[in-house]
Order: C-alpha cells, then structure tokens, then sequence
C-alpha cells in the first residue's frame, strides 16, 4: 500500500511482512521461535521464582540476574506475540501507535540488557578485586540505586525514538520488510531527511551498549590482572569459573545485536532475511539461554532447581 495523497502523511496501520523471501515458510518457522518462546517464559519465571523464595540468592549477581530476566520477558514478550500470530494467521497489521510502542519496549529494555550486564561485571570485578569488601560496597540500597539508574538510562535515552518516528512523514509505504517494529526499519520508511535523527539513534547506540561493552571488557581485564596474580592454577580456575555464566550470556546477546545494528547501518549487500532472522534470534534467544547458563553453570541455583523437583531429596 502506497500514499498517493500527500495530506495523509500518517498511516494509521502499518503492514508487517515477515521474513521477506521466506513467507511459504512462515508456518515452519513458527514452530522453533514458539518453542523456544515457551522455554524463555518458564525460564525466567522459575529464574525469578527461586531467587524469590530463596534468601540466601538475595545476592548482588542474582539481584541482577532478576533485573535481567524481567527485561528479558518484556522484550521477547512486546514481539513474538504479534510475530506468531503473523506467521499462524497472516494478520499483518499493527497500529501506528502500537507500533511506536513496540519500538519504545524493544530497543529501551535492550539497552537496560546492557547495562545490567555491566552491573554484573561490575559484581565480578568487586567480589574478585576487592572480595573483603564485597557485601559493603554493593549493599541493597546500592543494588537497587543501580537498579533504578539503569532503568532510568534505557527510559529517558529511548523515550525521544516514537516521537522521532511519529513527526515523520511517511509518504512512500507503510509496509514493514520485518516481523516487528524497530526503529532503522520505520527510519527507511520515511520521505523526509532522517540524518538528525538516525545520527541520535546511533549515539544512543554508543552511549549505552557500546560503552558498556568497553566497560565491561576494562572490567574483565582487571579481573584477569587479578586471577593471574593468584597462587595456584586451581585457585585461578575456581574464580574465573565463577564468571564462566555471565561471559556465556554476553557473548550470546551481543553477537547477535551488534551484527543486527551493524548490518542496519552499514550491511547493505547482507540478505534481507538473514538479517531479519538473526534480528528474532536477538530477541528470542538470550531470553531462553540465559536462564539455563546460570541453571546449569551456577551450583547453587542447580541446587534449589533440583530441589524444588524432587524435594525428598532436599
């Protein structure tokens, strides 16, 4: 559908298409990002559940770690919803307002992802660098201070994007080449100079996961500084273990965000449906892998899990 009438300049649908080249395969499609939806929920609700009810988890990593499990539903939760029932029963429209939305919800919780990965690296570099004063520096009130500031960043840095979108002038089509609402995707709709606003999305870009990551990576190396400074080669194996599951669920979020937000960009010759397909996976993915990282990789949440199902044996 295209705008032949200048004075209606905003849609008030848009048309989602899917994965573009890939449409005879949705139904197919459909069935490992539904399950793997499914997996994500009780995931994180049982990650929250058993830091819930278990105060001797009512530690900085897991305090953490539970920021980071209701982000992660919100994420996946604000787009596979719509996605599946695109796929199931072609129902292709949304709303321009839900939309804008949608478009909030992603890329703000995204970025607060981002920084409850450095909160946690900052978790590791204090209980490894400064293991005796570890309970007084991050303290509840610190906790949730930094909680609330990480909220506060992805809130305020992210809320000016649907507005940016909504004062743009959509004269060309309202049909999305995506299986959500993104910001570059809206961008690339648009008939009026986006150079302002595309250069505020790629700041933010920077300000927030890209300085993390730098952050998070100074953090590591003055982790290693340290372990590398320890006596014997199993009392180094014993800490870095202990940052074995955050290094997991970094590497698995931000390999796929950062080729997404690379191949916007700069990725012009890149398929349209790889990049779509690795954009799902972005939010798919880190939500379900996460939860089974630190299940399976930390010894005291493998223990409460087995607890909880088989409590004879507790």
């Amino acid at each position: 559908m295209t705008f032949s009438n200048k004075t209606n300049l905003h849609p008030s649908t848009f048309i989602l298409i899917g994965i573009p080249g890939l449409e005879t395969a949705h139904i197919w499609i459909s069935i490992p990002f539904c399950l793997v939806y499914i997996l994500a929920l009780l995931g994180n609700f049982a990650l929250l559940f058993i830091i819930k009810t278990d105060p001797s988890l009512h530690e900085p990593m897991y305090l953490f770690l539970c920021m980071l499990a209701v982000a992660d539903l919100i994420v996946c939760t604000t787009a596979i919803p719509k996605l599946l029932s695109l796929f199931w029963f072609r129902d292709r429209e949304i709303r321009f307002e839900a939309c804008l939305t949608q478009v909030f919800l992603i890329h703000s919780c995204s970025t607060m992802e981002s920084g409850f990965f450095l909160a946690m690296a900052f978790d590791r570099y204090v209980a490894i660098c400064k293991p005796l004063r570890h309970s007084a520096i991050l303290t509840h009130t610190v906790i949730g201070s930094m909680g609330l500031a990480i909220i506060f960043r992805g809130a305020v840095l992210l809320s000016p994007h649907p507005f940016l979108l909504r004062w743009l002038p959509y004269c060309k089509t309202n049909i999305i080449s995506h299986t959500y609402c993104e910001f570059m995707a809206l961008i690339k709709l648009a008939c009026a100079e986006t150079r302002i606003r595309r250069a505020y999305s790629l700041i933010v870009a920077f300000l927030t996961g890209g300085l993390d990551f730098i952050l998070i990576i100074c953090s590591y190396i003055f982790i290693l500084h340290t372990v590398f400074q320890l006596p014997s080669k199993d009392a180094r194996l014993k800490t870095l273990g202990t940052c074995g599951s955050h290094v997991c669920v970094i590497l698995v979020s931000y390999t796929p965000a950062f080729f997404s937000f690379l191949t916007h960009r700069f990725g012009h010759h890149v398929a349209p449906h790889v990049h779509i397909f690795v954009a799902n996976i972005y939010l798919l993915v880190p939500p379900m892998v996460n939860p089974i990282i630190y299940g399976v990789r930390t010894k005291r949440i493998r223990e409460r899990i087995l607890k909880v199902f088989n409590p004879l044996k507790a």
